[in-house]
């Protein structure tokens, strides 16, 4: 009987510390964690707006400015850190932030990392620690507004489960990894205004999620993938501004959500495809290139342009007719082509200025001068 009693006193005293001293175990961070954290933030200077001020105290979950924990496990789960917020401490300092020093592979050893936002604070520079590719929950990457250099990790594609992807406004070089193609669950990829060249993956279509593909100002070349058309939720497609070649792919025009196509400041040729003029593309921008022949006359109540600019090309020609039956034309700029011909009558052209007709090879009337009989 003295056994039983002793046993159920053994059991009842770990039933209390499971209660009590085992629940204060998992209502804080991992101590490793709460060191890798703080390595991490060894490597970044922040004198303006104070975000590591609160980076103290023995739970890294609890008040840790951007740092956020998974609600049951405690282990840190996401890293938010913006310049610019409309956060008290940032209302506080009426500024936005400006941070200095480089990314700590420390990050590295947060291995239930399932997002990384440190963006816009224009003085972060160094590598993308090549470890942060086996940080495989990772859904959300988000490094835009810094001076990062150095290359994209080439086994970005270990990422499966990665969603967004934005290193825009750095200053990373190298090429668009092969391995990129591989992230099957990506919607979002931002690399705008870096130094990357090359190509642009020619299996660039197997990204199927794919909403928007944004690479605008860089130094890439080649030409445009054809498989690029078989991203049937590709919504924007910005790829202006680089050193593009070759012929505008006819199907881009047959893509039934495509809204935005930027190819401005290209070394693109041929003749504009007739498809694009009745697609789903309202914000269509195709100046600066070396595109020859006529503008298709092949506009219809389903035209509907936001913008529509051709300008800077060797186009020739008339402006077609068919145009003036587009349901609506916003901004039309043709000028700095080689176009000839009446400026047709009505809408759009009857809130347009000079400005989108000029230089020209002998392009006349209304907004510019009378026709010559």
């Amino acid at each position: 009987m003295l056994d039983a009693k002793k046993w159920l006193v053994i059991v009842l005293t770990s039933v209390v510390v499971l209660l009590t001293g085992g629940a204060t175990l998992v209502q804080a961070c991992l101590p490793s964690e709460r060191a890798a954290l703080l390595e991490f933030r060894s490597k970044l200077n922040e004198p303006y707006i104070g975000v590591f001020k609160s980076w103290k105290g023995q739970d890294c979950c609890k008040d840790w400015y951007g740092v956020s924990c998974d609600p049951r496990s405690r282990r840190v789960s996401g890293i938010t850190l913006r310049a610019i917020s409309e956060e008290p401490i940032f209302q506080k300092a009426k500024r936005k932030g400006i941070m200095t020093g480089t990314i700590s592979p420390a990050l590295c050893k947060l291995t239930h990392l399932s997002g990384i936002i440190i963006a816009d604070w224009e003085g972060i520079s160094g590598a993308i620690p090549s470890c942060v590719t086996n940080l495989l929950a990772m859904r959300h990457l988000d490094l835009v507004g810094n001076r990062i250099s150095g290359v994209i990790p080439a086994s970005i594609g270990k990422l499966a489960k990665l969603r967004v992807l934005n290193l825009a406004d750095n200053k990373i070089s190298g090429g668009i990894p092969p391995s990129i193609t591989r992230l099957a669950m990506l919607s979002h990829l931002d690399l705008v205004n870096n130094n990357i060249s090359g190509v642009m993956p020619g299996d660039i279509g197997r990204l199927k999620m794919l909403s928007r593909l944004l690479l605008t100002g860089n130094k890439l070349s080649g030409r445009i993938p054809e498989s690029l058309t078989r991203i049937y939720r590709l919504a924007d497609l910005e790829l202006g501004m680089n050193r593009f070649t070759g012929l505008i792919p006819a199907s881009l025009g047959k893509m039934s959500v495509l809204a935005t196509l930027n190819l401005a400041g290209n070394l693109i040729s041929g003749a504009i495809p007739g498809s694009l003029m009745t697609s789903s593309i309202a914000n269509l921008n195709l100046s600066g290139n070396l595109l020859a022949g006529k503008i298709p006359n092949t506009f219809g109540p389903r035209s509907y342009f936001t913008v529509l600019d051709l300008s800077n090309n060797r186009l020739q020609g008339p402006i077609p007719g068919s145009i003036t039956t587009a349901s609506f034309i916003g901004h039309l700029d043709v000028s700095h082509n080689r176009l000839c011909g009446k400026i047709p009558t009505g809408s759009p052209f009857d809130h347009l200025e000079a400005t989108s007709f000029a230089y020209n090879s002998c392009l006349c009337g209304k907004p510019l001068g009378k026709c010559q009989k």
